[in-house]
């Protein structure tokens, strides 16, 4: 396994979203534990978590109860691992995703964090979505304020903007250390906020890091479906170097800035152990410019 710097602290090059192991479609107890500590046994120190990963209207905080006692229950050690959960957006029973971003709020919901993992200090604690009904800079002094009380060693962001990183440096410094947007060969809006990490020196944690790639297999008779095809080169890249094009992805990931760290989700063992397996992949540069020359949309040609 290969490692990054997070904040200073030495991380797997890979991480595990663990939100997969308590929403809709989640595993049993003893798969969702298992597929933990693969994670584990495979390197992976850095674990992703939110409160808000349970059931609609149900279980709030059942993804940081399930890393807390998969942690308790692992034979090995636990000193390196990074749990990071982010405060700030909820699931009511009609199953949409609501933001509360008061500092209130924030502050109640990471001391809540904080003993549902069990732990003295949350290691990164993660706005999880900017409120657009309250000041950005208030949600941000939350963070501050939780870091100045102990309650959190290190602060992150989550779904913010290049102006949004800056406004939140300006209050928190170098103890800001983390931005987690989505980003993927699907989804690369978050270009901007990437380079400006690799330029700050910030983790960045693409989260949905795999999308597009599992609707783009070459496996059917007439090849990748409409609108896939530029995805198809992962595919291709995978077969040549006989491993998945999931870790050829999270490789094309890594190769972005030595500040990337992906967390990729998983329900099952062997695919965290695939995932894991990513971060030791080294793609060439012909290789990665085939993929980003696949990515380039007639349009963005133009």
């Amino acid at each position: 396994m290969r490692y990054r710097l997070l904040g200073g602290v030495r991380m797997s090059a890979v991480g595990l979203g663990a939100m997969p192991l308590s929403i809709e479609g989640r595993p049993d107890e003893a798969r969702a534990l298992a597929t933990v500590h693969a994670a584990l046994d495979a390197g992976v120190t850095l674990l992703d978590t939110a409160d808000s990963y349970h059931l609609p209207g149900q279980d709030p905080g059942h993804n940081e109860l399930l890393l807390a006692r998969a942690l308790a229950a692992y034979g090995g050690a636990t000193d390196d691992v990074l749990v990071a959960t982010k405060g700030g957006r909820g699931r009511p029973a009609d199953g949409s995703w609501t933001v509360t971003g008061s500092p209130r709020h924030l502050k109640a919901a990471a001391e809540a964090s904080r003993r549902r993992l069990g732990v003295e200090a949350i290691g990164l604690y993660q706005l999880h979505k900017p409120d657009p009904d309250v000041p950005f800079e208030d949600s941000v002094g939350a963070l501050r304020e939780l870091l100045d009380a102990g309650t959190i060693r290190l602060a992150g962001l989550s779904n913010v903007t290049t102006d949004q990183i800056h406004r939140a440096r300006a209050i928190l410094g170098d103890r800001l250390v983390s931005v987690q947007n989505r980003y993927s060969p699907e989804a690369r809006g978050s270009e901007p906020e990437l380079r400006l990490c690799a330029e700050l020196g910030l983790a960045f944690l693409p989260w949905s890091p795999l999308g597009g790639i599992s609707r783009s297999s070459l496996d059917g008779p007439s090849g990748p479906a409409d609108g896939t095809a530029r995805f198809a080169a992962f595919h291709e890249v995978a077969r040549e170097r006989r491993v998945s094009p999931q870790q050829v992805c999270l490789a094309w990931l890594s190769a972005k800035s030595p500040t990337v760290i992906p967390i990729p989700g998983a329900s099952r063992p062997e695919t965290v152990r695939d995932s894991a397996s990513g971060a030791d992949l080294v793609l060439s540069g012909e290789e990665l410019a085939r993929l980003d020359g696949a990515l380039i949309t007639p349009r963005s040609r133009s």
